[in-house]
């Protein structure tokens, strides 16, 4: 059988080459396998029929078939392959829409292009998809369907669980799945055998993870008489037409439509199936505008509780079995316990965990005993039937009917405070947190007052609110009765809505109570949205004592009375008519937009999941830079995917804020245009700077009509939702802002962020911004933050982290990927309407059971401690997840020592009237109600804290001791250093000319290296040598790298043997880098050293920082940044320092190094002290002696106390132990030398813990230099730990600690904690040291700089460690290192301007030189091949040593080709011939059927070509490197021709799979695959294979583009994609068994974050292992597992130079071998 799925004008058979024209719906399309299976031999079983179920109009019913038929062992496959064939879905994924209602009709516009344009395959099935906003719609899309629906079934699933929540379910808060009809079902018998269960495979494959089945178990249903019983052992499954998937961060609308080969069901009748699906969905739907009350919108369907039969859904990642024991069915079950409803008919409907049918579903009056409590009734039932059942109940006698009425109500949630102002407070969070209003019910009197704050914060932040306030009767007023006060219009303009109620009487119609109430809730749910005040008075009885009243009151309510709807039903308006009849405006603020060449995007406030997503679409679609506000959710967005290419899209500029401290920034950052969405701003700073300078355009977005505009600055004032102003905006084009402008800002903020993270990040002490910054990264997409006032929502504004990785669970980085959105907005929240202080921790409480999230809350202990009654609300855990509160105790308001009244204010008057100090105890707070509290002091605590209180089933408060002096002094450091870091950075990006590349320095030409040999006087103080040798000699590589204008810079890589480097393994990375940096640009930033070279090298060439050796990397930066000195004809320390030229005074104080002299004190005491004595002549004015060196350490005390003798007093001595004594050892020494006036001893204990013990008890100042030298990765968090005062000085080795930048960063950590910054050699040339002096003069000057912010006095001169020199008897360079004795102090020091000299004039000695290296070419070639049944000529790339006795064989994975390898060939070309394929069917290899004949490419073929070019290329064996499929080939080989094979890597291999079932499965998987390649082109092909889960790392990558455009790079698609079904892994015969035969020595690689193929990696040295005798010595030389850490399955594309070092120490162990 031959089948594809074919345009209806190009329909030809597999094996044809085929080209699409561009039809509608094959452009951008994505393609995946699902669906049906067909049996084309006559006679044969076939398990499955199409049955119609009339309701769904051509969907499609697969039936089990019955046990007597023939079983197949393989479950649904046949014998025969060839008759089992897949057919190929294709998923077509739209651009995001801002609305749900707008993805409906996208969606409905690609059907109609299918009908102009339909797929001529007789079967098939096709998926539409598109990314909607995430906010919950499900529920009420489905409760929203009529009760007569003519398209079933119908369907809501629940993605929560109940296990936070209390009776009554919260529905209209679930998140979840809708669905409508049925493309496809499948209904199971009792009687179905387990052997056919894996049919249902075929509707789920692991390509079209997306798709899913919903059904039930333990159901029979009957799809011709619509009847359905519950029966043991049954299944029913369907695949919805119509599907809503939610996510906490993404939702996903699709429309599934699927066609058989049957006139019944062709497609046409497929899309007039949907169409009816679709129209019932879309004309019933209305989840932005219906508040009613779910729970009743659900009754009306009749459904009843089910206890028997389980919801269940089946996907390909549920399914997905390994290859490796693959079981072919895992069904997975929704959480239990879960909650869902189903319809299958008009009258068959159940749900569970929905309802709770006890309860009654129409209002009765049985239970009013009076009139009072008839009212009461009333307004309680209105309220629930208009969707608010949350009441906030205070106590009080008069309101004894509304709060008995509320509290008995079977569908209300009720919550009680003995404080009315903490209520209040606590209903206006739950409405931030649900954008619904609590209902408050209080007594008369003061109580009504006490509502007063919190109804001035709901009034002025739109926060919508509805308070009862029971009252007197008229009688009793202003007539001096008990709490009887006037509460008419009580709270004035701050209420949107008022009505005072007369007293109950039957003599009024009651109907008047319920309109009332449908009145009072729209205005307070209505634009603008606040507090709506209800004034109840009522007359004794108020308890529900008997008391005759008229039953005709209830007049005209009896269809209210016997329905579950509410009165009066407010219709609300969902057009845009605003703009529509202001389209004129419009325009015109659409052509200022289009004509802004300096824009910005300021995101204020929002409050709803759909304003951040849509707020997110325009951003992306302006591209303008973004300045988010911390309660806009954007500010502290999560990243759920790393994908370079979308995220370029968003520019967000998070501390806008500190680089507006720069005058000189404020200046230049004027804009002309800003577009502000929502509402006021955090940020007092940018709100001033608009003020200062005011942009041409000023658009405020919002959906009131309140000013709002402090400034005065507003030019434009668009009254609309967000979604509907981005809606009409994203259907505008508008030309890029300048993007310079948008380059220049974010380079800016990037320079100010890496300052401000490196400051909280070096301070030891815990800060309150350092908290505002972990809180951040703490808090995940399923969790929210509520921010206090003062302090805490500033802290939280200006240090909060954005751009944090998501943890989230779901497997939703390809839904990300195609919606083009890779941020997830957090939810914040906080007070900002008045910005008080009061009622915070009530207000975050009710923001919990709001937003039915986790909450962490931030705030400062004044507010906590003006609302402790809050406290009482936190024991009442109703409907809400646990709380995480965060208490800052400074011990008073922390906020006025940063106004001018501290600075004016006598100590004790600020600290009593305006801090109000206190010393209460927040524990015993705690304690009184009952709530963990946890305190912390250091960083560590807070973040193991905040890591037990996540995973805590309570809450906890975790307070975080403070102090408000040390809070402003480092405030004030802060704001200093980001200033100075922002006008650095003006300073950088001012002085470089933009090319339309981009802010780029230069672009480099190429790299050269050579490798030296200079002879030594002496041998290294810190190598070991052979005492009998008289030579010493030094090695390493100096590299020459040139830039396109001919400038070049020197740069060296010299590892000493003490380092984990080796000259074979640097070189080998010089090699690789040769050839990826050829025309790579410099980024401009590069030259400021904070992080900027580790993100060049990665974006720039698309390698791991990490991965770089050390010496490599301060090698390069060497070179890169002599050669851009030279460019710029200036010096290197100039470079660095970008405000050299500005600095006159410091640059002319600053412009020597002096030099510390290094002597090894080999000799007796008296020959050492002579030997200082000479340097301290030659002007030496510091030494360093090396001890450690003999037995006893009282010696070292000897030769320390005869050379302090001799050199005197003035003469700075340091003693270096490089870790060589015990603890004992150097205490003994330091006690015996602490009379010596050492200005250091260097490293004096073997265990780094004990540093700091030692400074203690001896009193010795230390230094550090290998502790800081095995710090790889953060090194602040580790160098944290050694602020101690007692260690005094940091030894710094550049091509130790890996680079300048690092060394960089280690220096400005130690000058800011008052230490020395000492920067050392490693015995390195000429070429290190003149670069380490301008290095060294760069950090003296910073030193300075940093000073003068600090407002420290400078220290005395530092002595750098460069005296190594003087061990040099030649250098690599023909000009000597100069060094010079200052005319006036008579001290030895270096000058710029001699280090300058030899870094630009000198050049290299050849004497010195052994070999150079400027790259190598590729020699290409054809390799013809004739076999019996086909002809071929494979494509080879060849390069390296002519050596046939080490060769190397490389093989790409499917897609790649020989290209891919030429990196890591490049690198170790140098010891081995490197030889690359490119295997059959890829790149550009050819294969030619002979006549008659048909070409196979199982692997014994391919292995089998393969062995006849090894055959031609080595007479010996090889060392064959595979990847993916090509380490499959190469495991092969191993196993089954080990004679041709030395040793095989085997990167991401499979040893294939064992599982009969699962290989007939993968097979008919690839062969679906391989159609559809062939069907649909390759770009396509593409599009689809790298949205699967196993890239997701890759990505990540910043090359990822140039990645996938490599793969389009193949000659013969026929080829390719016979290749992909002749290669699968199903078709593969499986080699586990063949493995514990293994006589090839393996290596396999896998990368860290692949766990799938880690764990095959694992079984495959298992089964080796078990093979092999002695198998622990023997299997580790058989096989062994290097794990890449830093990247997934294409580890060699991802972290090459770990696997270059990996296949390094694997040839070393085949040459021992």
């Amino acid at each position: 059988m031959r089948q594809s799925l074919m345009h209806k004008n190009n329909c030809l058979p597999f094996q044809s080459h085929l080209r699409f024209h561009a039809s509608s719906f094959l452009l951008d399309t994505n393609f995946s396998i699902f669906a049906f299976l067909h049996k084309q031999s006559p006679g044969t079983y076939q398990p499955f029929s199409l049955l119609r179920l009339h309701q769904s109009n051509n969907s499609k019913v697969i039936r089990a078939g019955a046990p007597a038929e023939p079983e197949l062992g393989t479950g649904y496959f046949s014998d025969n392959d060839e008759d089992s064939v897949l057919e190929t879905c294709i998923t077509r994924t739209l651009p995001p829409a801002v609305t749900l209602e707008h993805g409906l009709e996208k969606i409905k516009e690609e059907v109609d292009k299918l009908k102009l344009d339909p797929p001529c395959s007789d079967s098939g099935i096709l998926r539409i998809q598109i990314a909607v906003p995430p906010s919950a719609k499900s529920l009420n899309w489905f409760s929203c369907q009529p009760l007569s629906s003519g398209v079933f079934p119908q369907f809501f699933m629940s993605k929560e669980t109940l296990s936070y929540m209390c009776e009554p379910p919260s529905l209209d808060r679930l998140r979840g799945v809708f669905g409508i009809g049925s493309a496809v079902s499948f209904i199971r018998s009792p009687s179905f055998t387990s052997g056919n269960w894996s049919s249902l495979r075929r509707f789920l494959s692991v390509v079209s993870p997306l798709i899913t089945a919903y059904g039930f178990t333990n159901i029979t249903f009957d799809s011709e008489s619509l009847s359905m019983r519950h029966q043991n052992g049954s299944l029913y499954l369907f695949i919805p037409q119509i599907e809503l998937d939610e996510y906490d961060c993404i939702s996903i609308l699709a429309a599934t439509l699927a066609w058989g080969d049957s006139s019944d069901y062709s497609f046409q009748g497929a899309v007039n199936s949907f169409e009816l699906s679709f129209y019932q969905a879309c004309h019933h739907f209305r989840p932005a505008a219906d508040n009613s009350n779910n729970q009743y919108k659900l009754r009306k369907f009749g459904l009843v509780d089910d206890v028997v039969s389980q919801m269940i859904y089946l996907n390909a990642l549920s399914l997905d079995g390994n290859d490796i024991g693959f079981d072919p069915l895992l069904m997975k079950e929704v959480a239990s316990p879960c909650q869902f409803c189903v319809r299958f008919s008009p009258a068959i409907g159940f749900s569970s965990n929905m309802l709770d049918h006890s309860r009654e579903m129409t209002f009765s009056v049985q239970n009013c005993a009076n009139i009072n409590s008839l009212w009461a009734s009333l307004i309680i039932e209105e309220f629930v039937r208009l969707g608010l059942t949350y009441f906030c109940i205070a106590p009080g006698s008069r309101s004894t009917p509304l709060s008995i009425a509320a509290s008995t109500h079977s569908l209300t949630t009720c919550i009680a405070c003995y404080d009315e102002r903490s209520l209040a407070f606590h209903a206006v969070g739950y409405g931030r947190g649900s954008h619904k209003p609590a209902i408050v019910i209080t007594s008369s009197g003061t109580a009504v007052s006490n509502l007063l704050p919190a109804v001035v914060e709901a009034s002025q932040d739109f926060v919508p609110l509805l308070l009862l306030t029971a009252d007197r009767p008229p009688e009793l007023q202003d007539s001096g009765a008990n709490q009887s006060i006037n509460q008419v219009n009580h709270f004035g303009y701050f209420v949107r809505y008022f009505f005072s109620l007369p007293v109950p009487t039957d003599d009024i119609s009651a109907r008047m109570v319920v309109t009332t109430i449908d009145s009072a809730v729209f205005s307070a749910t209505s634009t603008p949205r606040g507090p709506a005040h209800i004034n109840c008075p009522f007359r004794e009885p108020l308890e529900n004592r008997p008391w005759k009243w008229n039953l005709s009151c209830l007049k005209g309510l009896e269809n209210w009375m016997s329905s579950g709807e509410p009165f009066t039903k407010y219709i609300w308006s969902q057009h845009f008519h605003e703009l529509n009849a202001t389209r004129g405006i419009i325009l015109e603020v659409i052509e200022i937009i289009q004509g802004a060449r300096k824009g910005v995007l300021l995101i204020g406030a929002m409050h709803t999941e759909d304003e951040l997503w849509a707020a997110l679409l325009l951003a992306k679609h302006l591209m303008w830079p973004i300045v988010a506000d911390i309660l806009s959710g954007l500010r502290l967005r999560k990243i759920l995917c790393f994908f370079p290419e979308v995220e370029d899209k968003f520019i967000f500029i998070d501390h806008f804020d500190h680089a507006l401290l720069s005058a000189a920034v404020r200046i230049w950052a004027q804009s002309d245009v800003i577009i502000q969405l929502g509402s006021r701003i955090t940020s007092k700073r940018v709100a001033q700077t608009l003020e200062e300078f005011i942009p041409r355009s000023f658009i405020m977005v919002g959906e009131h009509s309140s000013r709002h505009d402090p400034s005065h600055i507003i030019t434009h004032r668009i009254q609309s939702t967000i979604t509907q102003f981005a809606d009409y905006l994203l259907k505008a084009r508008f030309p890029y802002v300048s993007s310079h402008w948008c380059q220049f800002l974010q380079a800016l903020d990037m320079m100010v962020a890496r300052e401000i993270s490196f400051q909280i990040d070096s301070e030891y002490s815990l800060t309150e911004p350092h908290v505002a910054n972990i809180v951040s990264q703490s808090v995940s997409c399923e969790s929210a933050l509520f921010v206090g006032n003062s302090m805490a929502i500033r802290n939280a504004d200006m240090y909060g982290r954005g751009s944090v990785k998501c943890t989230h669970n779901h497997n939703i980085s390809s839904l990300v990927l195609s919606s083009g959105v890779p941020y997830h907005g957090i939810q914040v929240a906080g007070n900002r309407g008045a910005s008080g202080i009061d009622g915070l921790l009530s207000t975050a409480i009710g923001f919990a059971v709001g937003c039915n999230k986790r909450v962490i809350c931030l705030m400062g202990d004044v507010s906590f401690l003006h609302d402790t009654n809050g406290l009482a609300l936190l024991n009442q855990r109703v409907q809400r997840k646990p709380m995480t509160i965060l208490v800052t105790n400074n011990h008073g308001g922390a906020i006025f020592s940063f106004l001018p009244i501290a600075e004016a204010t006598d100590r004790r008057v600020l600290s009593k009237y305006f801090y109000t100090s206190h010393e209460v105890s927040i524990r015993n707070l705690c304690v009184a109600h009952g709530v963990k509290h946890m305190q912390v002091r250091t960083k560590v605590e807070l973040e193991d804290a905040l890591y037990i209180s996540q995973g805590e089933e309570n809450d906890c408060l975790i307070e975080v001791e403070s102090c408000i002096d040390f809070n402003l002094a480092f405030h004030s450091k802060l704001r200093k250093f980001a200033s100075q870091a922002a006008d650095q950075s003006l300073n950088l990006l001012s002085s470089i000319s933009v090319s339309n590349s981009g802010f780029y320095l230069c672009k480099i030409q190429r790299m050269t290296y050579s490798l030296y040999r200079v002879q030594l006087c002496s041998p290294p103080t810190s190598a070991s040598y052979n005492h009998d040798s008289t030579e010493f000699y030094r090695e390493g590589f100096i590299l020459t790298l040139f830039l396109e204008d001919g400038s070049f810079g020197f740069g060296e890589a010299a590892p000493l043997e003490i380092h984990k480097e080796t000259l074979p393994g640097v070189e080998e990375q010089l090699r690789f880098l040769l050839h990826v940096i050829e025309g790579t640009y410099i980024s401009c930033l590069v030259p400021s050293l904070k992080g900027s070279f580790s993100s060049w090298i990665w974006n720039g060439l698309g390698i791991k920082p990490s991965s770089i050796f050390p010496s490599v990397r301060c090698g390069l930066e060497m070179a890169i940044l002599n050669a851009v000195a030279a460019r710029q004809g200036s010096t290197l320390v100039d470079v660095l320092d970008s405000q050299a030229n500005r600095e006159e005074e410091i640059a002319r104080h600053l412009s020597t190094v002096q030099i510390c002299a290094l002597l090894d004190s080999n000799g007796t005491p008296m020959e050492v002290a002579h030997l200082a004595a000479t340097l301290v002549e030659e002007g030496f004015t510091a030494i360093k002696l090396k001890v450690a060196r003999r037995l006893n350490p009282m010696e070292d005390v000897s030769v320390i106390q005869e050379v302090r003798k001799k050199v005197g007093s003035k003469i700075e001595l340091r003693a270096d132990a490089n870790r060589k004594w015990s603890y004992s050892e150097a205490i003994h020494f330091g006690l015996c030398v602490r009379d010596c006036h050492l200005q250091y001893i260097e490293e004096p204990v073997k265990d780094e813990s004990d540093i700091i013990k030692f400074c203690k008890e001896t009193g010795l100042p230390v230094a550090l230099d290998e502790t800081i030298d095995n710090i790889q990765e953060c090194p602040l968090k580790l160098l944290s730990k050694f602020s101690n005062p007692g260690i005094v000085a940091i030894v710094i080795k550049p091509s130790v600690v890996g680079g300048l930048e690092k060394a960089a960063l280690i220096a400005r950590w130690a000058q800011q904690n008052g230490k020395m910054a000492i920067v050392s050699a490693a015995f390195e040339s000429g070429f290190s040291l003149s670069t380490y002096v301008q290095f060294a003069l760069y950090l003296d000057r910073q030193n300075k700089e940093t000073c003068r912010v600090m407002n420290k006095e400078v220290g005395s001169i530092v002595a750098h460690g460069l005296g190594t020199y003087r061990w040099l008897k030649e250098d690599v360079a023909t000009e000597p290192f100069r060094t010079q004795r200052n005319t006036y102090s008579g001290f030895i020091e270096v000058s710029i301007e001699d280090s300058d000299y030899m870094l630009k004039r000198s050049e290299l000695n050849r004497n010195t030189i052994l070999r150079n290296f400027s790259g190598e070419k590729i020699h290409n070639y054809w390799f013809p091949m004739d076999f019996e049944d086909f002809s071929c000529s494979l494509k080879v790339k060849e390069i390296g040593v002519s050596n046939k006795s080490n060769v190397t064989v490389f093989l790409h994975g499917f897609l790649g080709s020989s290209e891919d390898w030429i990196p890591i060939m490049k690198a170790i070309s140098g010891s081995t011939r490197c030889i690359s394929v490119d295997l059959p069917g890829h790149g550009e290899s050819k294969i030619q059927n002979h006549p008659q004949k048909k070409a196979s490419l199982s692997i014994e073929v391919v292995a089998k070509i393969l062995c006849k070019l090894i055959d031609n290329i080595a007479p010996g064996k090889v060392t064959i490197v595979g990847y993916s499929m090509g380490a499959r080939i190469a495991l092969f080989m191993s196993l089954r021709r080990y004679d041709k094979i030395k040793g095989a890597v085997i990167i991401s291999g499979s040893p294939g799979i064992k599982d009969a079932k699962a290989r007939k499965l993968r097979r008919a998987n690839d062969d679906s695959r391989a159609r559809s390649l062939i069907s649909h082109g390759l770009k396509l092909f593409l599009d689809n294979w790298y949205t699967g889960e196993l890239w997701k790392s890759l990505r990540g990558h910043p090359h990822f583009s140039e990645i996938v455009a490599s793969r389009m790079r193949h000659d013969d698609m026929y080829n390719l994609a016979k290749a992909l079904s002749d290669l699968s892994t199903g078709r593969q015969p499986p080699l586990w068994g063949a493995l514990r035969q293994c006589k090839t020595p393996l290596l396999l690689i896998v990368g860290e974050q692949d766990k799938k193929f880690k764990r095959i990696a694992e079984e495959m040295a298992y089964e080796i292992a078990n093979g092999i005798p002695n198998s622990e010595d023997s299997a580790y030389k058989i096989c062994e597992i290097i794990e890449i850490p830093s990247c997934g399955h294409a580890a060699h594309l991802e972290n090459p130079l770990s696997v270059i070092a990996a296949m390094r120490q694997f040839s070393t162990h085949l040459e021992r071998s």
